[in-house]
């Protein structure tokens, strides 16, 4: 496995759990520097899927080997808008970004991209190409609120991600008040650890302490679902 490759392991975690857990985290590890003086910032995603739903049916197939494309922001704003494509591996993934002004994210949603093959980042060219000969296009937009942890020994991070919601990718992914529904249960959330190498014992005897069970859920298919299933309401 090549090291830019990271292990990545979810949980589907009560409310009552994340608040013990959250207690031992800030005396073990450190908020990261990212998230300001509040310790959680917002995300929201654009998903890309092809005419045939490829990514969504990869992800329930199982599939070893797969990628998703998305465009990402914080907070509601743009001055930090990243054009990604997430590979998963089994167990492990690799994340290659690009980043975009707010002009080059509107004409991507115009379909004019290309721009891209002139940009130097590899994923930039990979997306003008898939996006071409697969007829990708915007699929759903995934919502939530990130509380992250990072362990001072190691490539360790832990995410909280809270409140997760679906929004339709017809809608403004700027706008704060896009509506948008919610898809896990009100007292759940997704805890998420991320680590290259080797699990730091200190952080694997802690989890041992916990009786979690590790899952596969993802983000992009359950929002994928709440939009279709509000649709059809």
């Amino acid at each position: 496995m090549k090291n830019k490759f990271r292990h990545e392991m979810k949980y589907i975690i009560p409310r009552y759990l994340y608040q013990e857990m959250r207690q031992v985290f800030q005396e073990l590890m450190e908020y990261d520097k990212h998230a300001g003086p509040s310790h959680e910032y917002n995300i929201r995603s654009l998903y890309f899927d092809d005419i045939y739903r490829t990514a969504y049916k990869e992800k329930l197939d199982g599939i070893q080997y797969r990628k998703k494309y998305r465009i990402r922001i914080y907070n509601c704003r743009d001055e930090r808008i990243s054009l990604e494509c997430k590979h998963k591996d089994g167990p492990y993934i690799y994340k290659e970004a690009a980043s975009l002004t707010r002009e080059e994210y509107d004409r991507i949603l115009k379909g004019d991209i290309a721009f891209l093959l002139k940009r130097k980042e590899q994923v930039a060219r990979e997306f003008f190409v898939d996006a071409r000969t697969d007829l990708m296009k915007p699929e759903v937009i995934v919502e939530y609120d990130r509380e992250p942890f990072v362990y001072s020994t190691g490539t360790v991070r832990i995410t909280f991600d809270k409140d997760l919601r679906a929004i339709s990718c017809r809608d403004d992914m700027f706008d704060p008040l896009a509506p948008s529904f919610g898809v896990m249960k009100e007292q759940e959330m997704i805890l998420e650890i991320k680590f290259t190498g080797i699990l730091p014992e200190k952080i694997r005897r802690l989890f041992r302490t916990y009786e979690i069970v590790q899952t596969s859920a993802s983000k992009f298919c359950m929002c994928v679902d709440k939009i279709a299933e509000t649709l059809q309401h």
